[in-house]
């Protein structure tokens, strides 16, 4: 449309707009804002098209656009014959109303519930818990590494939980339900994070049980920088990691009560870090232990701002940029 038929569309609109009543100039609102969120959510995706080099499907680089689907370019390989879009081979494939997925990411950087979610968009509870993970999928391991300097490393335990399936390995607790004996045992997943004093962190679902140190030597080398101090509790699984892997080791008696060694070597910052997780994740009254690394990677975003907006997460799913 060009300037001029613009300027006599929207002379005709202002004069019907004193007409409308107040729910229909609601209404034609949110029929704007459901176009706009549409317009930005189909750009970020292009914008991730206008990326692609190879063939999702055999990885040939002889591309050549072929057509537009739904508001989507697609592309077709030369190589094998096959189509595809910016979205093909991704966890957001074949997911519709996408004027409702910057809305519906909203949401969740206002950590609301599956049901919450699904009455403020206007979708079924079913598709909002199905959203929630096809995304969360996407963005839980985007973290930023090395951690360098000082690093603080601890695990938390939570009860395992088998919420929603149908063949229990166990016999049920009601509602969640505790363990049945005191302190980390097997019935606990074991949440390792480790975190330096820059804001970086890194998060692990170790196993079953006590941390091992096996389970340090899988989980900590690949995040760490060289020379590296790991600042731990008196937990004898690090001592071991320690020795075995040659990383600088302090460790803080915190049974002890001891808080602080040399005045700089603590826990304080990744105990805070479990502490601001587990208080998050109470919100949702449980959740399965499959579904753990989603939510550490959900809460990892939303901890300290880091992805500010929806199509700043949007972004970050489909980039899978660094957050």
């Amino acid at each position: 449309m060009d300037s001029r038929q613009f300027q006599a569309m929207q002379a005709q609109v202002r004069q019907l707009l004193v007409e409308l009543t107040g729910k229909q100039v609601d209404e034609l609102r949110e029929m704007f804002d459901r176009c706009t969120s549409l317009a930005d959510c189909l750009a970020i995706i292009e914008a991730r098209g206008n990326r692609m080099r190879r063939c999702p499907h055999c990885q040939g680089e002889r591309l050549y656009r072929h057509g537009v689907f739904y508001g989507l370019q697609r592309y077709r390989c030369r190589e094998c014959g096959a189509s595809f879009n910016a979205l093909t081979g991704t966890p957001l494939a074949f997911i519709r109303l996408r004027e409702k997925w910057l809305p519906f990411l909203q949401c969740m950087l206002n950590s609301m519930t599956v049901r919450g979610a699904a009455q403020a968009v206007g979708i079924h509870r079913n598709t909002s818990f199905r959203w929630r993970h096809r995304f969360t999928m996407m963005a839980k391991d985007a973290r930023a590494l090395p951690l360098g300097g000082i690093v603080e490393a601890d695990e938390t335990y939570i009860v395992e939980s088998q919420k929603g399936s149908r063949n229990l390995t166990r016999p049920a607790r009601r509602r969640g339900g505790t363990a049945s004996h005191r302190g980390p045992g097997k019935e606990h997943d074991c949440i390792l994070v480790a975190c330096d004093r820059t804001g970086k962190a890194s998060d692990f679902i170790a196993g079953r049980g006590p941390v091992t140190a096996s389970q340090l030597q899988q989980c900590l080398p690949p995040v760490l920088a060289p020379g590296v101090l790991l600042a731990t509790d008196g937990a004898v699984a690090y001592k071991a990691f320690a020795r075995a892997t040659g990383i600088q080791h302090r460790a803080v008696n915190v049974a002890a009560g001891v808080r602080v060694v040399d005045e700089v070597i603590h826990v304080q910052t990744v105990n805070s870090y479990h502490s601001r997780f587990k208080g998050w994740l109470r919100r949702f009254h449980g959740v399965a232990s499959k579904y753990l690394p989603n939510y550490l990677g959900w809460r990892h975003a939303l901890d300290a701002g880091r992805v500010p907006t929806p199509q700043h997460f949007l972004r970050a799913v489909l980039f899978l940029l660094v957050i």
